[in-house]
């Protein structure tokens, strides 16, 4: 009997062709979309029209009261709490492989499969995590969170693949959604107006406050705290006599620090929540290439374990804006080490 596989079916083309490359491989596979938030019937019709294509079942899943709970209410509480977190991440650990694996299991599917752009290989008995191919499109470091146990029961099918050849068999098989367009902004903040969806969410507003520079003078007024992140220019609504840019946000005093583009460089942070993959520990220190966000290249660093649930990382060179609440993954060369959470860095 064919291993049983369930495919987390989005609508779009990546899970599409994730889907017929399962099928081809031999498992047997049961299609199911997330119901995260209430504007997806255009995805869920996708979904359901390649299953049928393909010859097995499509399931809705509605996980919108867990999706609430686990991405939507923690991105609101770290912009609150002036972070800036990444919601994909998030989603990644608690939604599409925390629940989706859970249910796969009680369906009695061993695997779940999703159109990520990442690899797996399994070395010395330990599960690797490995960026994809497509270096473009490579998605490992919203995956870095990840456990052992998780990984086994994983399949990345477009690992191998670039986004054009993925493109180039959907067309070949007919899928009406060959040329459908990525989506881009966070999938519950569709205008990307971030701090509108909080306030609306939550039914209020913040409160106004000062920008001011290092040495405490007042340069205007900011339209409260959530609206800004480190390392941000545009958007101030300043007139001011040289580009300045958002260092530190003051919740104490409910100011907006702005400094020159030499102040945000750092070159120490540490990082909370950690996960890591390729060991089990960081007994002294190990050398890597670190990302801190999702768009940067990764950067040597030297890493230290500086408890169960810590690290501490020093760049070789300072790094621009590196901002609490996003994460930092560990790499060496296509292999995930491990991440965690910012929360520190050094001024």
């Amino acid at each position: 009997m064919n291993k049983k596989a369930i495919i987390a079916m989005s609508g779009g083309v990546d899970s599409s062709v994730a889907a017929l490359l399962i099928k081809n491989s031999l498992y047997e596979p049961m299609g199911v979309t997330l119901s995260l938030i209430d504007s997806q019937s255009n995805d869920i019709d996708d979904a359901r029209k390649v299953c049928d294509r393909l010859g097995f079942s499509h399931t809705v899943l509605d996980l919108r009261s867990e999706f609430r709970k686990y991405v939507i209410d923690r991105f609101i509480d770290a912009y609150e709490n002036l972070t800036t977190p990444n919601p994909c991440i998030i989603c990644n650990r608690y939604i599409k492989f925390g629940i989706l694996g859970d249910y796969a299991r009680d369906v009695g599917c061993e695997f779940v499969a999703t159109g990520h752009y990442a690899q797996i290989t399994e070395e010395n008995g330990r599960f690797l995590l490995k960026k994809g191919k497509d270096q473009s499109k490579d998605q490992s470091y919203v995956l870095y969170s990840l456990t052992q146990e998780q990984l086994s029961h994983t399949l990345f099918p477009l690992g191998g693949l670039s986004k054009e050849e993925a493109r180039e068999i959907a067309m070949e098989n007919g899928f009406t959604n060959a040329r459908k367009k990525d989506s881009q902004d966070i999938c519950f903040v569709a205008n990307g107006k971030y701090a509108e969806f909080i306030e609306d969410y939550l039914g209020k507003t913040y409160e106004q406050g000062n920008f001011c520079d290092f040495d405490g003078n007042i340069l205007g007024t900011h339209k409260g705290l959530i609206r800004y992140t480190i390392g941000q220019r545009k958007g101030l609504g300043l007139a001011l006599p040289k580009p300045m840019y958002v260092c530190r946000l003051d919740k104490e005093h409910n100011s907006v620090i702005l400094g020159d583009n030499a102040d945000l460089f750092s070159d120490t942070l540490d990082a909370e929540d950690i996960n890591l993959i390729a060991l089990d520990r960081i007994d002294s220190s190990i050398s890597a290439e670190v990302k801190i966000r999702y768009s940067q290249k990764a950067q040597p660093a030297t890493v230290y374990q500086v408890d169960d649930n810590r690290l501490r990382i020093v760049f070789d060179e300072p790094q621009r804006a590196i901002t609490p609440g996003q994460s930092a993954v560990l790499y060496d060369g296509d292999t995930v080490i491990g991440g965690g959470i910012i929360c520190k860095r050094d001024l």
